[in-house]
């Protein structure tokens, strides 16, 4: 991006990213501004190939603030300022903002997950009950776990490698596992738009109507993942919602 595009905006905020060009992100801010009659604002997609490329966009004039994403959610740490307290807890960011030069990290996918994922489940009685598997390990699924542990759902991890004890490998994922965990929650990137023929390997023969499929994709509104739940009659739900609550709550920190 050219300093000259800047310099005409007063204010600018962005997704940092790599591969994100799918994101509705950009989509989202600019309807807001429009709406709300907010002008001399522009969001931007900030697609940048590794983490160390941060450092220019951080130093980039007139930039109020950003949202992180895949995968640099924990990566981000070192290049900012200061933590917020519960986003060092989680280990995981998804908001910057800057004030003063300041580059404080926050983490609003713990609201906008929790909030999404409350309202989708409490159609099921005694969810409490229920537990979950969470595909994946990176930044999204420690968020995904800090609100499960707030709820009481008991849950674990699913890695293609690890030799922790809460963690389970994909290739132990069998029949016996998939009747104890009715809750899988997607927080891996596989079936993001354009690799929309992807997801992640469990055995879904083994999923029926009473499993609960959440995907945190959003771009397809329907992944391979949410189909195969869906074609076994699982409960299924992607992550727009969880996308526009804690955008939200970020344009609430830029503008605090």
């Amino acid at each position: 991006m050219k300093n000259n595009e800047f310099i005409k905006n007063k204010f600018i905020f962005g997704l940092i990213g790599r591969n994100i060009q799918y994101s509705f992100s950009r989509e989202y801010f600019i309807k807001k501004f429009k709406k709300e009659f907010i002008k001399n604002c522009d969001y931007i997609i900030f697609d940048i190939p590794k983490i160390e490329d941060v450092i220019s966009i951080l130093n980039k004039p007139f930039l109020r603030g950003c949202n992180v994403t895949i995968p640099y959610k924990i990566k981000i740490f070192p290049f900012l300022d200061k933590i917020d307290k519960e986003a060092r807890l989680i280990g995981s960011i998804n908001v910057i903002n800057i004030e003063k030069n300041k580059k404080i990290g926050y983490n609003t996918d713990i609201l906008g997950f929790k909030k999404s994922f409350e309202k989708f489940i409490r159609i099921i009685k005694d969810y409490k009950y229920l537990k979950a598997l969470i595909l994946g390990t990176g930044g999204a699924s420690k968020t995904v776990s800090y609100v499960l542990h707030k709820l009481d759902i008991k849950h674990k991890f699913v890695s293609r490698n690890s030799i922790e004890d809460n963690v389970l490998l994909y290739n132990e994922i069998n029949k016996e596992i998939l009747d104890e965990y009715k809750i899988i929650i997607n927080c891996t990137p596989l079936g993001t738009h354009p690799n929309i023929n992807c997801c992640p390997l469990i055995p879904y023969q083994y999923i029926s109507n009473n499993h609960i499929f959440y995907d945190l994709i959003y771009n397809p509104s329907k992944t391979l993942f949410l189909k195969q739940g869906e074609k076994k009659g699982a409960l299924i739900k992607n992550g727009l919602d969880m996308l526009y609550i804690q955008a939200e709550y970020s344009w609430k920190i830029w503008n605090s």
